[in-house]
């Protein structure tokens, strides 16, 4: 893709940028003589004809919002136009970092320099608003810090225009879930003051060094939003009643944009706003007491690698030299549903009953050089059905997305199918509607042994090939997944009576890719060979609604 002319016009250089939903290029405009970010939307290459309408129209709808602002704290776009078939929007460049990069570079952000930052992100936001467009996606990763000391806001994919015909479903509810204003989680119309609760909890996580809310899935995350108060700021300084102001559950109780705009700039002059202590909450005000705050890392940021031995004997459905056998000795038995049953009826009681949910939970490490590239993924609460056709995702009939506690989402062909933890610290998940019959089983790896997909399953095979009955390789091949260097292996064996419940001939897939962050990801899935053209059709059909953490 390096070296290639977009639209006749665009010669692309390095990229700077990627995230869920696409990729940001260096690029020199060969008309102007200038360079250029160009952001592709790469999604478009895995959705469906339908959802490609869609994503053109967030696409023009993006680039429309960004040109209705006339504002130096707003990166400017220059084009939107459509290339080999998706859309690509051609920007401003800004050479910088991310206020996400730096966040997780640095830990911290001195108070001052972040109350400077706050102050020219609201500057934009008020501009934006004036000329009725609400940005709904703030969050670190879409604040850029030029090395020239400018501050940007960027990415206004999910915004909403005055006066545009809605893209989203009715009920859904859009934006980076750790920075969802209480009022949009629960499913009420968004309004200024959002965008600017939203800047608050940036800036909670610039000079605390995490995001106020977050736990340890999208639906505990939400909930902690909705009822939980941010834990005590202990390094914002002279910014923490501004935060404080901006984080106030009810959205009519929060600063205006005039007030809010004088408390950062005081702020950013070292000086402990007056007019911000009205906000401070007191116990005697009815704010919630906290609940303990969970630790440890988020889930998908930092998993810690699976095993890469020798494979013990095949069970169920066959055992591979990175994903030990799913089998009776190993799964643990079904745990009872209630517990999850009670948290999903207690969301739909604080979002609204049919409230669809389209956000990210996410470590804001998408922004970079250009304007990051993530967008919102569709992701429905655990065992919620996604049951709309092709107007919900265009899965087919029957089949649900997930959202899984270790932040990856997953399309399954049916609400029936379980999950089951494999290894809670490798973080090895495996969904089944029949205990291990058939079964899926995704496992990462932040240190993988291999620097190339396909010597690892080429490793894989030759260990599996020595163990397993009447083994037989069908496929070992390289190919590309989601632009990544990926590789595949397909093969067959016979599970023994002795070994599991399910004894007879099977058949496994095992797809692996390396993310950017260098993260190996394996999407492995077996079946009985009887019934292996469902099973592989719908391995296809997973491969397409995969979403990385």
């Amino acid at each position: 893709m390096q070296g290639s002319l977009v639209a006749g016009r665009y010669r692309l250089g390095e990229s700077i940028g990627s995230g869920g939903m696409g990729r940001v290029w260096r690029a020199h405009d060969e008309v102007l003589h200038r360079s250029v970010a160009i952001k592709e939307l790469t999604a478009a290459l895995y959705v469906s004809d339908s959802e490609q309408a869609t994503l053109l129209a967030r696409t023009r709808a993006e680039a429309r919002a960004a040109a209705r602002i006339n504002h130096s704290a707003v990166v400017t776009v220059h084009d939107v136009l459509e290339h080999d078939g998706r859309p690509w929007i051609v920007m401003e460049l800004v050479e910088g970092r991310s206020l996400a990069d730096v966040v997780k570079e640095q830990e911290r952000v001195e108070p001052r320099e972040a109350a400077r930052i706050g102050l020219w992100v609201l500057r934009a936001l008020r501009a934006a608003h004036a000329a009725g467009v609400l940005h709904r996606d703030v969050k670190p990763g879409n604040v850029l810090l030029g090395r020239d000391g400018r501050v940007l806001l960027t990415d206004f994919g999910i915004a909403q225009i005055d006066g545009d015909a809605a893209i989203t479903r009715t009920g859904e509810v859009v934006g980076s879930v750790d920075y969802l204003a209480p009022e949009r989680v629960r499913g009420h119309d968004p309004g200024p003051a959002s965008d600017l609760w939203a800047l608050g909890a940036t800036l909670y996580t610039a000079v605390e060094g995490l995001s106020p809310f977050r736990r340890t899935s999208p639906l505990t995350t939400m909930q902690a939003v909705v009822e939980e108060e941010a834990e005590p700021l202990r390094h914002a300084g002279p910014l923490a009643p501004v935060i404080s102001a901006f984080l106030r559950k009810d959205p009519a109780t929060r600063p205006d944009a005039a007030t809010a705009e004088q408390m950062l700039a005081e702020a950013a002059e070292g000086r402990r706003p007056r007019a911000a202590q009205e906000y401070v909450p007191t116990r005697g005000d009815g704010a919630h007491v906290p609940l303990p705050r969970q630790t440890g890392p988020h889930p998908g940021a930092g998993a810690q690698p699976y095993p890469t031995g020798t494979p013990a004997r095949p069970q169920g459905g066959g055992s591979t030299a990175v994903q030990a056998p799913y089998g009776a000795p190993v799964v643990p038995r079904r745990r009872s549903r209630g517990r999850t049953v009670a948290l999903v009826v207690a969301l739909a009681a604080i979002i609204g009953g049919g409230t669809a949910v389209v956000l990210q939970q996410q470590d804001d490490r998408g922004g970079v050089t250009a304007a990051p590239t993530e967008t919102a993924d569709t992701v429905e609460t655990p065992g919620v059905s996604d049951t709309g056709g092709t107007d919900a995702g265009s899965l087919p009939e029957g089949w649900v997305r997930r959202s899984d506690p270790f932040g990856f989402t997953v399309v399954l062909p049916g609400e029936d199918w379980e999950r089951v933890v494999f290894d809670e610290e490798t973080q090895q998940v495996d969904y089944t509607p029949d205990g291990g019959k058939h079964f899926l089983r995704i496992a990462a790896d932040d240190s993988p042994d291999f620097d190339d997909p396909f010597d690892h399953l080429s490793d894989l095979d030759q260990q599996v090939g020595g163990r397993l009955v009447d083994y037989e390789q069908i496929e070992l091949k390289r190919l590309t997944y989601r632009d990544r260097e990926a590789a595949r292996l397909e093969y067959s064996w016979t599970a023994l009576p002795k070994d599991t419940e399910f004894p007879g001939p099977y058949r496994a897939v095992d797809q692996m890719y390396l993310t950017r962050d260098g993260v190996e990801y394996a999407l492995y899935m077996a079946g009985p060979a009887e019934d292996w053209d469902t099973t592989r059709q719908q391995f296809e059909t997973i491969l397409r609604g995969w979403r990385e953490p």
